[in-house]
């Protein structure tokens, strides 16, 4: 493992990439799409640490003293470690912001923060954003970057004295990289929480928060020199940023930025990585994608990718020594070309780790996946743990539960079963705002996660709600939503889900169908699919079709948790309309909110 920098030699995160400069100046960084040229480019280790140079040259011409809070707004891309790092060396503190936030949040956080500086991305919001911006007086800069054939910034920014463009800001030319602090207790980053009620808090993470947090990953799950990542989970997501840019650094691997999210698919054939990072969307994606083609296929067709499935999850638990050998792997040669192999090829075909995270990942998913010999490991973490808490293992995946803790990183149960967290990756604390630090971390350095978890005999941690969204009924039953939103989102027909039911005497669900596998089965049914306009006959009807499915999907949940009535909502849920965080997280107040006359009347008269 000598490839790896340890977090004593790093000292800090911009120490990292110069020891990384030193270590392997000519290896390949990070790969990068141009549009303009039409390819994908390279930068090589000493050609970013020559790009960092310039950037740092100009952050230099602003004057700002270290301590001070820059914020970057662009998507994954070598700029943005270009930028991060130039801060980092000069003891500036890095804000990032996700590239779909709403305007009116980011000048609040923004002001919050008091940052000084912010790096924007030429885009159809950059107007609104600036309008935002207008008023905060700790803002002295606002720097472009350019998308190609958008030169030119819109007149109506042209006269903000604050605005340049990138290209204009950046020197020609610099001098040796600055590497202003080796303290590691320093303070690095301040990443806003999306909290799913009220406003969001700023995470103060240090050095070496983050530099442990990492090098704990590498001594768990190996990535080697020859590893190649691709990122598309945005940088500002600290699942990202710990995970796919530093841990990679500091062993060497190159990362490659994918595109966009429409063009993963493209991505994943070009790239082959050997590694992805991603949250349970991005599989339930694919995981759909695949449901849909095999609904249009033959019943052979989906018996033998379930019969493969099937054979691959069992062979899974012999290879992880809890279940015992079966003749019916001997057919796995077959299935692995007729069904398996097909699978991971669109992925690739040399993917050695995946990882998931940032939420629960549903187990039939996951069986499915590992089944077919995608070899997903799902962990845990927060942003308030920098954010790994824990992990599984290739050799000992337990694919319900988040796996054991990393090394170095405590946990035990609290009151009401809540997760409780110590280590080097804990917070600073919340910016601005010490009694919320207070009202988290216990004086002895417990941070409590808010996650109720049980823990196994092996230590294996299996996360079974949230204190916060528990739904407590007038019957005194208490119910982790989230488990069964997972479990009605399984029929293809619902595109999002939230269980409702607090205080009250039964559970209902407001439910967001997915368009075209509605379209289909209302046409297959011979019903209006129309059901916001349809007259109130039409809609019970439709009701009562939907419940069954959510019945169905729910069967395996005690008799106190059945679902009894269900609304359809006019329109998706998204960042725009402000029902789901950044994150993609149901904002569970905002929609209660909004919806409270719907929701009153599915409980009238009970």
């Amino acid at each position: 493992m000598n490839h790896i920098i340890s977090v004593e030699q790093a000292k800090t995160l911009d120490g990292l990439f110069n020891e990384r400069v030193k270590c392997t100046p000519e290896a390949e960084a990070y790969r990068y799409y141009d549009v303009e040229r039409e390819t994908w480019c390279v930068y090589t280790w000493s050609q970013m640490n020559a790009q960092v140079a310039l950037w740092q040259a100009a952050l230099i011409r602003e004057s700002l003293p270290p301590g001070d809070r820059v914020a970057v707004m662009i998507r994954n891309s070598p700029e943005w470690v270009m930028f991060d790092q130039a801060a980092l060396g000069l003891g500036l503190v890095v804000v990032p912001f996700y590239t779909e936030d709403r305007a009116d949040n980011i000048a609040y956080m923004l002001a919050d923060a008091g940052v000084r500086l912010l790096i924007l991305e030429d885009s159809v919001h950059t107007p609104e954003i600036c309008e935002a911006c207008s008023n905060i007086e700790s803002l002295q800069r606002i720097v472009l970057v350019e998308s190609t054939g958008e030169k030119n910034i819109s007149s109506s920014l042209s006269n903000d004295p604050r605005l340049m463009t990138l290209s204009k800001w950046l020197p020609a030319k610099a001098e040796e990289i600055q590497h202003i602090s080796s303290d590691p207790n320093s303070m690095a980053t301040i990443i806003y929480t999306s909290g799913t009620t009220g406003r969001p808090k700023g995470v103060m993470l240090n050095h070496h928060n983050i530099l442990t947090n990492a090098y704990s990953s590498l001594q768990v799950v190996q990535v080697t020199p020859n590893d190649l990542l691709l990122s598309f989970l945005p940088l500002s997501h600290t699942f990202e940023r710990t995970v796919g840019y530093y841990l990679p650094m500091m062993c060497g691997a190159t990362i490659a930025y994918a595109r966009s999210i429409p063009q993963l698919q493209e991505d994943l054939l070009t790239i082959r990585p050997t590694i992805l990072i991603s949250v349970p969307r991005i599989y339930e994606r694919i995981y759909a994608g695949i449901r849909t083609k095999l609904a249009e296929g033959s019943s052979f067709a989906r018996w033998l990718f379930e019969f493969t499935a099937e054979v691959g999850y069992n062979r899974f638990e012999h290879q992880q020594k809890r279940a015992s050998w079966r003749p019916v792997f001997l057919l796995w040669p077959l299935l692995d070309h007729l069904v398996a192999s097909k699978l991971m090829n669109k992925l690739g075909g040399r993917l050695r780790h995946a990882m998931s995270g940032g939420a629960a990942l549903s187990a039939e998913i996951s069986r499915v996946f590992i089944g077919l010999g995608l070899p997903i490991l799902q962990g845990y973490g927060m942003t308030e743990s920098s954010p790994v808490v824990c992990v599984n293992r290739h050799e000992d995946n337990v694919p319900a539960s988040v796996g054991l803790p990393l090394p170095g990183v405590e946990v035990k149960l609290g009151e009401d079963d809540a997760l409780l967290i110590r280590g080097p990756n804990i917070m600073m604390g919340y910016w601005n705002n010490p009694q919320a630090t207070q009202a988290i971390i216990s004086t002895d350095g417990w941070l409590n996660s808010g996650d109720v978890a049980s823990i196994d005999s092996q230590g294996h941690i299996t996360i079974t709600g949230r204190l916060k969204d528990i739904i407590v009924l007038s019957t005194g039953e208490k119910i982790p939503p989230g488990d069964m939103e997972t479990a009605i989102l399984r029929d293809q027909i619902f595109e999002q889900v939230m269980v409702i039911g607090e205080a009250r005497s039964f559970l209902s669900v407001l439910a967001v169908l997915d368009k075209n596998n509605w379209y289909k089965f209302a046409a297959e049914q011979g019903i209006d699919a129309d059901i916001i306009n349809a007259n109130d006959a039409q809609k019970q009807k439709i009701e009562e079709i939907l419940l069954e499915k959510v019945t169905y999907q729910t069967r395996e949940f005690p008799g106190y948790a059945r679902i009894r009535k269900i609304t359809i909502m006019p329109e998706p849920w998204t960042v725009d309309n402000e029902m789901l965080t950044p994150t993609l997280k149901l904002r569970r107040s905002k929609i209660m909110d909004q919806f409270k006359a719907k929701i009153e009347r599915m409980y009238e008269g009970h």
